[in-house]
């Protein structure tokens, strides 16, 4: 294996090409007939390529790729990202001609089997949840979370009410706030009792008729089980508000809890986490959304209706807060999330969840047996959080000299310093699909780690030692940031 691998532009060599094209226009007829509209795109400056052959071109990039860790190489206990194994059926099947091959302008007497994958897979992801109906249309989980919040501000909007905020709690997902912000409304944090859960107290301080909505994950960012979110239900309708869930830890209680049925008015789904799609990489994901029956009319895009057994796109009402993406959504990722969930099948749901929760309690405890500390100690549902403020103070050992050196031991690093109401955090997610001796062996390397910030501290702060790349200086890279390539004369 090649464990460095220079810029592509060092490779470079003039006259080099990987393409053959004829001189003539293939496209003479139309580029004739629109001359005036294609000129002022074509491009008038030579633009600053790497001249390579196919081979050059391919090389470099597969050995790039051997050079990555991902999913199907190791272990990758991101806590919040849930990094689960993709089963290569939902491959083999999201690639066959028939759906590979699709064009989403096509008629919709041309796509009929593309049409009712999608309107089963809505009326699946509204009967797992609880909802009503469900979009399919978000990009991914941000995306959802603000197509969420946009159907509330919409909801809203009609009943001639103009509210102002949106409340998030301190363990809520960096994108909660992000989401509220660009969806016009202010966030505003509801701090978090020493359990972990929603301060109720301090939620009722913050609730007024200017309150739009809660958004909640639930189980929250610490693994742990909203256990009071019924009564923080009725709080928030009480003024009128709305609650919203940020489903991104959904596989925790699939088949054992729908939110619909426990006080929420939308919910985002992470297809690339519940379901098994991939995830990473820049996606692509795919977050739709499902809302209660009197939220319905709200709902972005298109909806694909069944009508005397055809089924067709309808566009949704004049209330619908618009387009949220082009088309209908990331239809491939549709095909993964469809095909997983037909071959776990209803009475197998439960399973993901059990899974999920016994890893991540096994781990915890293993964790915690190594001389981790972990600061909110109640049972976690599908992840934990450690910290290692203790270490730090002991040994000068920060949690990035562990995560870097867990490197060296052939696993990812788990999430670090998020949540922040954990200091110096460790936030871990094993997932339900990975074995318990693989569990075993990630905590061991974890105790071996300790042991090393004990003994020999140096070799945790100039890790990792055994990747292609080394520590890199995160603060000059900030400083002196270079994203174009120029030849060193």
């Amino acid at each position: 294996m090649h464990l460095k691998e220079d810029p592509i532009f060092t490779r470079s060599r003039k006259g080099k090409k990987a393409y053959t094209i004829q001189e003539e226009k293939v496209f003479s007829s139309l580029y004739d007939k629109y001359r005036e509209e294609i000129e002022q795109y074509i491009r008038r400056d030579e633009i600053n390529l790497p001249e390579l052959s196919e081979p050059d071109v391919i090389r470099h990039f597969i050995r790039l790729s051997n050079m990555n860790y991902n999913v199907d190489l190791g272990f990758y206990p991101l806590g919040s990202c849930t990094m689960k194994y993709n089963p290569k059926i939902n491959e083999f099947v999201s690639s066959l001609e028939g759906f590979r091959a699709l064009h989403p302008s096509q008629p919709d007497n041309t796509v009929q089997g593309a049409l009712r994958i999608m309107y089963e897979l809505a009326l699946y992801l509204a009967e797992i949840s609880g909802m009503d109906a469900v979009t399919l249309e978000p990009a991914a989980g941000a995306q959802g979370e603000l197509t969420g919040i946009k159907i509330i501000k919409k909801y809203h909007e009609k009943n001639g009410e103009k509210r102002k905020y949106i409340l998030v709690p301190d363990s809520a997902h960096g994108t909660n706030p992000a989401s509220t912000t660009l969806a016009g409304y202010v966030a505003k944090t509801i701090k978090s009792n020493k359990m972990g859960m929603i301060d109720v107290d301090e939620l009722a301080k913050h609730l007024n008729e200017d309150v739009a909505g809660l958004m909640v994950t639930n189980p929250n960012t610490l693994g742990i089980f909203e256990r009071d979110i019924k009564q923080i239900a009725e709080m928030v309708h009480s003024v009128g508000g709305l609650m919203y869930m940020d489903g991104a830890n959904l596989n925790a209680i699939l088949g054992y809890i729908r939110p619909g049925d426990i006080g929420f008015d939308v919910l985002h789904f992470n297809l690339h986490k519940t379901f098994s799609t991939p995830h990473g990489g820049g996606g692509p994901g795919s977050g739709p959304v499902g809302v209660k029956a009197f939220l319905k009319e709200f709902l972005p895009g298109y909806e694909v209706e069944l009508e005397n057994g055809v089924y067709k796109r309808k566009p949704h009402g004049k209330w619908s807060i618009g387009k949220m993406l082009a088309f209908l959504g990331h239809f491939s990722v549709m095909v993964r999330a469809y095909t997983y969930i037909r071959m776990v099948g209803k009475e197998h749901l439960r399973e993901i969840a059990e899974n999920a929760v016994i890893n991540a309690n096994y781990l915890k405890k293993l964790i915690k047996d190594a001389g981790y500390e972990v600061p909110y100690d109640s049972i976690p549902m599908h992840e934990f959080v450690a910290s290692g403020e203790s270490i730090k103070k002991k040994y000068g050992i920060k949690t990035l000299d562990i995560a870097k050196r867990i490197l060296d031991y052939g696993f990812h690093a788990p999430t670090v310093y998020f949540p922040l109401i954990v200091h110096e955090a460790l936030m871990i997610e094993p997932t339900e699909t990975e074995a318990k001796e693989t569990l075993e062996a990630f905590a061991e390397a974890m105790k071996q780690i300790l042991k090393e910030a004990r003994e020999n501290p140096e070799i945790l702060k100039k890790a990792p030692h055994r990747t292609p790349t080394g520590r890199l200086d995160d603060v000059y890279a900030v400083k002196n940031l270079k994203v174009k390539y120029e030849e060193e004369q």
